[in-house]
C-alpha cells in the first residue's frame, strides 16, 4: 500500500448530503490520522462545515469543487452521458487516475454502478459487477450478493458472484475455504427456476466450498459464509431485513413504555437491549462493495446518518489495506480457469 492513503468521497450524494457526510468524515479522521480524503462537491455548500474540524484534521481534507451532482431521479444512462463533471463521476475518475485508492458515495445506486463500470471497467472473467454487503447472523455475519445491481442474471453470472463473494470473505474474514450457498425457495434440488438450477450445476462442478441450495432464513440463522442470489431477490431480502430491524426496535420501545411496570422492566434490561440493538442495527453494516470492478467503490445507503456513513468509510479503508481488487483478480484467474 502507498505511503499516502487517499479516499475519494462524493459529498453531494445521499439524502442528507454534506450535512450528514461532513461530520462522519471528522469522526473517521479522528481514528485515522494517516488517511487523506479527496472530497468532491460544491465548495460553497461544503466549506461552512469545515468549522467542525480542527486545524490538524483540515490538513487531511482536499475539496475538489464541482457544481454538478447526480440526482436520485437521474437514470443511469442520463447520469453517464450528461453528468460527467458530477461529484460522483469525478470521485470515481480520481480512482481511475490513482489519485484516490477508493471511492465512497451515498448517491444513486444505478448511476454509481453504471459510471463505475464505464470508468473503471470490470476484471477479466467478470461480465457484471455485483453489490455485496454483510448482514448480521447468529454466527457473526453473512456476505450476500447481489443486492440490487443485476435484476436479471444468467447462471454464469451467479457463478461469478459466488467466486467474488468467496474471495472477499477469504480476504476480509481470513477464512481459507468459506462456505457458499445459493439462495432458493427450498433446499431440494427439484425446486427453483431454470436459472438457479443451472447455476447449481455450475457451482457443483467448480472448486468452491459449495454447500448447495439455502433458504431465506439461512441468511440470518445459518452457518453459511456467502449466500448468492440475483439482484431482484437480494434487494428485497436486504430491504426486508432493514424493515424487520426497525419494526422490532420500534415495538420494543412501545412495549416498555406501556406502564410503570414495563418501564421498570425496560430499565432493568437496558444492557441486554443495548447489546441486541447493536447487533441488529443496520447502520453497523452500512457500506456495500461493488465487486468485480478494477477499483474499490463502496455504496453507502442513501438514508445513512453520520454513524452509518463512517461505517462505509471504514469498509473502504479495509479494502484498500487488503488491496481487494488485486486479490480478487488473482483468485479469479485460479478459480475460473
Amino acid at each position: 500500500m502507498r505511503k499516502e492513503t487517499r479516499i475519494a468521497v462524493d459529498a453531494m450524494g445521499g439524502d442528507g448530503g454534506p450535512e450528514v457526510i461532513m461530520p462522519s468524515l471528522k469522526d473517521f479522521l479522528l481514528y485515522n490520522s494517516d488517511v487523506y480524503l479527496n472530497v468532491f462537491g460544491n465548495e460553497n455548500i461544503i466549506s461552512p462545515y469545515l468549522n467542525i474540524f480542527d486545524k490538524n484534521l483540515i490538513k487531511q481534507i482536499k475539496i475538489i469543487h464541482t457544481e454538478e451532482k447526480v440526482n436520485s431521479e437521474d437514470s443511469p444512462s442520463h447520469a453517464l452521458r450528461h453528468k460527467k463533471n458530477s461529484s460522483m463521476s469525478l470521485a470515481i475518475k480520481s480512482v481511475k487516475k490513482n489519485e484516490s485508492l477508493a471511492c465512497v458515495s451515498a448517491g444513486n445506486t444505478g448511476a454509481l454502478m453504471a459510471i463505475s463500470r464505464y470508468i473503471l471497467g470490470t476484471l477479466d472473467g467478470i461480465d457484471r459487477p455485483a453489490i455485496e454487503s454483510m448482514l448480521p447472523s447468529l454466527n457473526g455475519h453473512t456476505h450476500v450478493l447481489d443486492l440490487g445491481a443485476n435484476i436479471d442474471c444468467k447462471a454464469e453470472h451467479l457463478y461469478q458472484f459466488a467466486v467474488m463473494g468467496s474471495v472477499l470473505c477469504m480476504i476480509l474474514d481470513d477464512k481459507n475455504n468459506p462456505s457458499v450457498g445459493l439462495l432458493n425457495v427450498g433446499e431440494e434440488t427439484i425446486k427453483g427456476n431454470t436459472q438457479v438450477k443451472d447455476a447449481h450445476e455450475l457451482l457443483k462442478k467448480g472448486n468452491l466450498n459449495y454447500i448447495g441450495f439455502v433458504e431465506g432464513d439461512d441468511i440470518f440463522c445459518g452457518n453459511i459464509d456467502v449466500i448468492v442470489c440475483d439482484g431482484f431477490v437480494g434487494n428485497i431480502a436486504l430491504k426486508t431485513s432493514e424493515g424487520i430491524a426497525k419494526f422490532i426496535s420500534s415495538k420494543l420501545k412501545d412495549e416498555f413504555k406501556k406502564n410503570i411496570f414495563t418501564k421498570i422492566a425496560g430499565l432493568s434490561s437496558s444492557k441486554v437491549l443495548g447489546s441486541f440493538k447493536k447487533v441488529v442495527d443496520p447502520r453497523r453494516y452500512n457500506g456495500a462493495s461493488l465487486l468485480g470492478l478494477k477499483g474499490i467503490v463502496i455504496k453507502s445507503h442513501g438514508g445513512a446518518d453520520s454513524f452509518a456513513f463512517k461505517t462505509s468509510l471504514d469498509i473502504a479503508l479495509k479494502e484498500v489495506k487488503k488491496d481487494v481488487p488485486s486479490c480478487i483478480d488473482k483468485k479469479l484467474k485460479e478459480m475460473l480457469s
